[in-house]
Formats: C-alpha cells, sequence, structure tokens
C-alpha cells in the first residue's frame, strides 16, 4: 500500500484491484507464448511508482515481438487496460510495456543477464505464479 503526504496527515492510498490480475493475466500470456522464466515482482512496499513488474525470456527477436503483441492484446480487449507507453521494440532485446502500474520487461537471454531486475529489486515480494501457470507447457 502506498502513502501519500498532505498538509495534514498521511493518507494511505491501496494499489487498484486490478494491478495483480493485470500482472498475471500478462505473465500467462507470456507463458501461453513460450515465454521462459517467468516472475512477477511485488513493488508497493517499495515505491510508489508502479505495483508490479512481470519479468520474461524470450528465445528470439520473433518471439519477443509476439508476447508483446499477445500481452498488449489480452490486457486492452479481455481487462480493458491501454498500454501507456512501449519501448524496445524494434531492437528486441529488452522490450518494456508500461501500463502504468504494471510494467512488463521481456527480455532475450543476455540482456536479462545483464539488466538482472530480479537482483536490482532483491527486497520485492515475488508472486507465487503456481496457480496462474498451471496446465502450460
Amino acid at each position: 500500500m502506498a502513502k501519500s503526504k498532505t498538509k495534514s496527515a498521511t493518507v494511505a492510498l491501496a494499489a487498484p484491484p486490478q494491478s495483480l490480475e493485470l500482472a498475471l493475466a500478462a505473465a500467462r500470456t507470456a507463458a501461453d507464448n513460450s515465454g521462459r522464466d517467468l516472475v512477477v515482482l511485488d513493488l508497493r512496499k517499495l515505491t510508489e511508482i508502479f505495483d508490479y513488474f512481470v519479468i520474461a525470456t524470450g528465445t528470439s527477436r520473433r518471439q519477443l515481438h509476439a508476447m508483446s503483441e499477445e500481452i498488449d492484446r489480452v490486457l486492452q480487449d479481455e481487462l480493458g487496460d491501454r498500454r501507456l507507453r512501449i519501448e524496445g521494440y524494434v531492437e528486441s532485446r529488452w522490450i518494456v510495456l508500461d501500463y502504468g502500474n504494471v510494467v512488463i520487461h521481456l527480455f532475450d537471454d543476455e540482456a536479462r543477464a545483464y539488466y538482472d531486475l530480479e537482483n536490482l529489486w532483491a527486497e520485492a515480494k515475488r508472486v507465487d505464479l503456481t496457480a496462474t501457470l498451471a496446465g502450460i507447457r
């Protein structure tokens, strides 16, 4: 839960209820498109900027594009959320899909090892994906 200071008091701000749903849908969609090493980090206690990171690895430019495009489709068509911006699509080594409260990072192997977001945000709680990814592969 994020906190916001006002002149008179500190007010607790709840994460939008849809944030976790978006993150889990993105993770499942990445897995459905052969994404590997899926991780969802809960960052709500560490930053007020966003609630969750979804991190996945792809094996090729084509696969990273397919994951990116399908995540966009699912989150927009099925959950009614629109991506705010995208970075790295042309280079396709690290594609970032920004949904405001949820940021999705799609890496190739080399970029994921280099940027090592899991280590950078090591204090973040990992969301259990067992139920979300059940039945995939």
